[in-house]
């Protein structure tokens, strides 16, 4: 894959750069695993820990602490902070938004996915964490139709937010026309393909695409695909949650490569 054929970085109107303004202001991350991971990240800005004594502990064992504001607190105020239902595990990290990866970032690639208007953070956030654990080099989502990060979205993430590319583009057709170009086979995922995905074929460098559910890929972004798969299943339930399935895909494309 040459590097030339990837567009360069921080170029006006350039297509491949998000060119709406990204969420303002700090937010709460929480969560062992996703506060450790954003302590490790060097590109993310950190204001404060917010942790209990027992949570404190736990990410010392896992680390040496950056040298930030550190706030001593109690589980009832961190309840009080972000809402009954986040589950902090006793660790709040006060941050900036990362800055976020392009597309030359991840120049020879072998696997990335692709996210074609999918909104919940839930189910970023999880399919960031899988691709993350089954090894791909990076995530892309659309600037528009997309969630921005928020302590949700790194929550579901468990890290991974901290730990993969993740990469907003303006145009996505346009984007994957590059990868194309650098070399990458583009699959789409849709339940009603007859193609399977299969664990036998083995793929040099490949980008999987998923759809938003309910919609699936916009027809725009069908038409850039090399192929269009389904997984393979026996039950009468023919689809999952976009995030499942992204897990179960992810599975099938690495088994032998």
């Amino acid at each position: 894959m040459s590097r030339n054929k990837f567009p360069p970085k921080n170029k006006k109107n350039n297509p491949y750069i998000p060119q709406h303004k990204r969420q303002d202001g700090p937010l709460f991350l929480y969560g062992i695993h996703t506060v450790r991971a954003a302590l490790d990240n060097e590109k993310r800005k950190k204001i404060r820990l917010l942790a209990t004594p027992n949570a404190l502990k736990r990410l010392e064992e896992k680390g040496q602490l950056p040298k930030i504001k550190i706030e001593s607190t109690s589980p009832k105020l961190l309840d009080q902070l972000l809402g009954q239902d986040a589950v902090h595990q006793g660790a709040v990290l006060e941050v900036e938004p990362v800055e976020r990866d392009q597309i030359d970032d991840i120049f020879g690639a072998k696997l990335v996915l692709v996210l074609d208007q999918i909104t919940d953070p839930h189910n970023v956030g999880a399919i960031l964490r899988s691709a993350c654990a089954f090894g791909a080099d990076g995530v892309i989502t659309t600037a528009r139709y997309a969630p921005n990060e928020t302590g949700v979205l790194a929550k579901s993430a468990s890290g991974a937010l901290d730990l993969i590319p993740f990469i907003e583009v303006s145009n996505l057709s346009k984007t994957l026309e590059k990868l194309k170009d650098g070399g990458m086979t583009i699959l789409g995922l849709d339940s009603e393909s007859a193609s399977p995905l299969s664990t036998k074929i083995n793929y040099d460098s490949v980008a999987l695409i998923l759809g938003a559910e309910g919609k699936g890929l916009r027809q725009k972004t069908r038409l850039t695909c090399d192929e269009m798969v389904k997984l393979d299943m026996k039950g009468e339930i023919k689809s999952l949650n976009v995030s499942n399935a992204a897990a179960i895909a992810l599975f099938a494309i690495t088994a032998n490569n």
